[in-house]
């Protein structure tokens, strides 16, 4: 395909206009912002459509330029100005491409998942692109997303999340639909939760070191067995609602003094937390003796 060096032609404009959430569901694509995004995305080449890059992008970063030649889109070379309008945070690297099709939860399940997380209603974007890398990061089969979440395909969220979205399934679903469907596939449902009767710190040591004492008969959450983490909203988190819906409420250990953690880093410390314990491939603590 050309490289051409352009203006802003009618399809730069286009792909201007695919800022605005209404545009990408119209026309079926997406902006992808900044060398790791773009980047991320060139590896999935059925997707990819047009390139606009700046000189300055180009000489900055070659080995990029190298991979897009061997993908072969259609490149835009764009004066740093034009491309400012285009984007002031793509970093001379920006791309247009068609939407990912999404499997469904039924799919993601035949797959026999180990990890997955629902986010139950996200609506910060730098959140959400920071909880689908560390999901990715990981090794989480899904991201599930509940009504009121921020657009998955949100320009914000693709380049927050390096690229992350292009890697693994990101489903919109209602939660307690999606509740419904993994408990019924046996993946038990955990919360993040402040005032979780849990620790996370305790769940993750070997039954034999953990100090913790609990009452006999009680069933203890299991790390290493197939789990979805429901995560809250960043500003109220849960409902009590959304509470009943997990099995446990876990709390992650604080020792300093602040308040909470933000929906991005605790949602970080449960992926790995549950993600170290699977693959360190010992049993859970099953009930409590």
């Amino acid at each position: 395909m050309p490289r051409a060096k352009a203006g802003l032609t009618g399809q730069a404009k286009k792909a201007a206009g695919l800022h605005s959430r209404r545009n990408r569901e119209r026309y079926g694509q997406i902006l992808v912002e900044g060398p790791q995004a773009v980047r991320e995305l060139l590896a999935r080449p059925e997707l990819v459509r047009d390139l606009y890059v700046t000189e300055e992008g180009l000489s900055r970063h070659p080995d990029l330029d190298e991979l897009a030649g061997r993908v072969d889109p259609y490149t835009h070379v764009l004066s740093d100005s034009d491309f400012a309008r285009l984007s002031t945070a793509a970093q001379g690297w920006l791309a247009v491409a068609e939407t990912p099709r999404q499997p469904s939860l039924e799919r993601v399940l035949a797959g026999g998942p180990r990890l997955l997380v629902c986010l139950v209603e996200s609506a910060d974007p730098g959140n959400l692109g920071t909880i689908i890398r560390s999901a990715d990061a990981a090794g989480a089969d899904a991201v599930l997303l509940g009504p009121g979440s921020v657009e998955v395909y949100n320009p914000k969220v693709i380049r927050s999340s390096a690229g992350s979205v292009f890697h693994l399934p990101i489903l919109s679903m209602g939660v307690e639909d999606a509740v419904a469907i993994v408990r019924a596939a046996g993946i038990q449902v955990l919360c993040a939760d402040g005032r979780g009767q849990w620790d996370l710190a305790d769940l993750m040591a070997r039954p034999e070191d953990n100090p913790r004492r609990v009452t006999p008969g009680s069933q203890v959450p299991d790390l290493a067995a197939p789990t979805m983490w429901l995560v809250g909203n960043e500003a109220h988190g849960f409902t009590p609602a959304q509470l009943r819906l997990a099995d446990h409420r876990v709390g992650i250990p604080m020792w300093g003094l602040a308040e909470s953690l933000n929906a991005g880093v605790a949602s970080s410390l449960c992926l790995y937390a549950s993600a170290l314990v699977q693959r360190a491939g010992r049993p859970g603590p099953g009930p409590a003796q």
